[in-house]
């Protein structure tokens, strides 16, 4: 128990917000790594998966495609691509990795997305006369946006505790204060830092739970609709 009060001690302390890395901008740091790489590997993942999932193409190869990337181990790949990159360009390196790490979750949601629509409500869109475009933006993208929120949530979660990790090639960001902690051997320091990583995970994951269950539509929600008017009692004869 005294653990967990020295490294709310350490959290709470006046010293966080001084030094070579305060406190705020390492919460900053780790939060914009994980932001800007999700954004990037969505934007390559997101309208990839789509296609995919309208045309029905490609599907073995975006799922072989995100086994094979899942199985990379985190750190190594982070290092591997630190080597490669130099010393120079190592935020970019870890960026990368990153993305790398992000795209299979983000792709699996999107495409799974437009399966899981039942394929009578596309017949019906082609009936009404919808054009591909709007069987897309009006139908598909939108029935399919809750599980594209899952895949970003998984990727969200993935990266934001890769970036911890990602401290041993010289990052910012919260594992900075894990990693000197096991230098000094600091234990309030090492769980306190861990505390605020849990933390993050714990307030996006939430966040990101609450917007799926908003953006699923109302018809598909099993939210009651309005209760209509009885029906006319028939005339006596």
């Amino acid at each position: 128990m005294n653990l967990f009060v020295d490294a709310f001690a350490w959290i709470f302390s006046p010293d966080r917000l001084t030094g070579s890395l305060p406190l705020p901008e390492a919460i900053a740091q780790h939060l914009a790594y994980t932001f800007g790489s999700v954004l990037i590997a969505a934007l390559i993942a997101i309208p990839v998966g789509w296609a995919i999932g309208h045309t029905g193409r490609g599907r073995e190869f975006a799922v072989a495609l995100s086994g094979a990337a899942r199985a990379i181990p985190t750190l190594g790949l982070v290092v591997l691509l630190y080597l490669v990159f130099g010393v120079v360009y190592k935020s970019e390196a870890a960026v990368l990795a990153f993305v790398i790490l992000a795209i299979p979750s983000i792709l699996a949601g999107a495409y799974a997305g437009f399966e899981a629509i039942d394929r009578s409500v596309i017949s019906a869109a082609r009936a009404v006369g919808m054009t591909e475009w709007q069987i897309l933006w009006k139908v598909e993208v939108p029935l399919g946006l809750p599980l594209l929120i899952g895949g970003l949530r998984s990727a969200t979660l993935q990266v934001v505790a890769t970036v911890t990790i990602a401290t041993y090639i010289g990052l910012g960001g919260l594992g900075f204060y894990i990693i000197q902690g096991i230098q000094l051997r600091q234990t309030d320091q090492i769980l306190g830092a861990s505390i605020l990583v849990v933390a993050l995970a714990l307030v996006l994951d939430g966040l990101f739970a609450l917007l799926q269950r908003l953006v699923v539509p109302r018809g598909v929600s099993g939210r009651a609709a309005p209760a209509s008017a009885p029906a006319a009692q028939p005339a006596p004869a």
